[in-house]
């Protein structure tokens, strides 16, 4: 058990279950704001990875939901992920999201002690936390094959853009743990500090090379995007990235 002034960072447990219908909707409330796309979860399933041991949970001496995430794992343990990260909105900024993204490692690494751990995120912030833990930017081709993890991407506005560069690349960056082959905390944690300003740039590379090619097939095929209804992706993006 971590404390952070008056939250409690630990491992969930049945008896959490009541929280679970307040983190999934935070979990898509959460989503809509940044207008990116996770994998939905029920309350059920949320429940099921607390009773399994498989999720760590923060809150309040008084009882107050504060943050959580869970264990997934794929390609038969071979890999496992750190997935639905979520704070309340009151609790952002206080230090804990990095807590609970320490304390599910340990987990997984407790669990799954030979299993690589990986993570696909848009943010920068989460790069720094991922790096302290020992966490490498790698390519796509060095995740997980598992055709159900990559299914779930499917309720991501920005799927299109992954199938469009054959899931090689996307917005999201790659970052992975490999138990047999990695380097040191420490190590990770100073090449992310030296290396912060360059990854900000490609971040906005990223972004800004695939909305250009991307509006320039959508004006090639203007039947495809009236069929999807898609979002204006300019308005995808500026969310994503505000």
């Amino acid at each position: 058990m971590e404390q952070n002034q008056n939250i409690i960072v630990r491992i969930a447990n049945s008896g959490d279950a009541d929280y679970a219908e307040t983190i999934t909707n935070e979990m898509e409330a959460s989503a809509q704001a940044r207008g990116t796309g996770i994998a939905k979860r029920s309350p059920q399933y949320i429940i099921l990875k607390m009773i399994e041991g498989k999720a760590v949970i923060a809150h309040t001496k008084d009882g107050t939901w504060v943050g959580f995430c869970y264990i997934e794992e794929w390609s038969h343990g071979e890999f496992v992920a750190n997935s639905g990260l979520i704070v309340s909105p009151a609790f952002r900024k206080t230090g804990v999201a990095k807590q609970i993204k320490k304390k599910i490692f340990e987990l997984s690494r407790q669990k799954y002690p030979k299993a690589k751990i990986f993570g696909l995120t848009t943010g920068l912030a989460v790069m720094k936390i991922n790096s302290d833990l020992g966490y490498e930017p790698v390519t796509y081709s060095e995740l997980t094959q598992d055709e159900t993890f990559w299914a779930g991407c499917k309720s991501c506005v920005n799927y299109d853009i992954l199938m469009m560069k054959e899931r090689k690349n996307c917005m999201c960056t790659a970052m992975l743990y490999d138990p047999s082959d990695h380097y040191e905390p420490q190590e990770t944690k100073e090449h992310f500090k030296e290396k912060s300003e360059v990854y900000a740039r490609l971040l906005r590379r990223k972004k800004n090379r695939f909305l250009k090619a991307f509006q320039k097939k959508d004006k090639q095929k203007p039947e495809v995007r009236e069929q999807k209804k898609r979002r204006s992706l300019v308005s995808m993006f500026s969310m994503i990235f505000s």
